[in-house]
């Protein structure tokens, strides 16, 4: 199943993306591109601003695949209610995550936006498990039917 796949991709590169934004938070190299949406050079990135662009790139990837995913939970007729709202949810949370993550650049990491942008990302993450392993079991009861002959 298509959506299977996908949500643990999504679920995967979201993972992905929180050890990568805690490592650039760590590091401190957090202001090392102190523009936003883009870096001083554009869409090159320079070497010095390479750890932060990366983060970004990943970030903007994840969003995609949020959405996509999203979209195929609400057109498939299998999943469950819940299931299609914790998709919402997630695409929600992308968009406060991307404006978040502006506000955390403009204000210069201040603690307390730095930290709700992790918390955010962890309910993100929460979301796309819980697509992920309702998907999973859908797959998993339709390998389980009996065939009609």
């Amino acid at each position: 199943m298509l959506l299977t796949r996908l949500s643990f991709s999504t679920l995967s590169i979201l993972f992905a993306l929180i050890f990568i934004g805690g490592y650039v938070s760590s590091s401190g190299v957090g202001l090392s591109c102190p523009e936003w949406p883009l870096c001083p050079a554009g869409l090159v990135p320079m070497r010095e601003f390479i750890i932060e662009y990366f983060h970004r790139t990943v970030a903007a990837t994840t969003g995609i695949m949020v959405f996509v995913t999203m979209f195929f939970t609400l057109r498939s007729q299998e999943t469950k209610r819940s299931t299609k709202i914790a998709s919402m949810i997630a695409a929600a949370l992308v968009v406060g995550q991307i404006t978040l993550g502006a506000f955390v650049i403009v204000e210069k990491l201040h603690a307390v936006l730095v930290t709700v942008h992790l918390g955010m990302g962890l309910i993100l993450f929460l979301m796309i498990l819980t697509v992920t392993l309702d998907v999973n079991q859908i797959s998993k009861t339709r390998l389980q039917k009996p065939v009609q002959i």
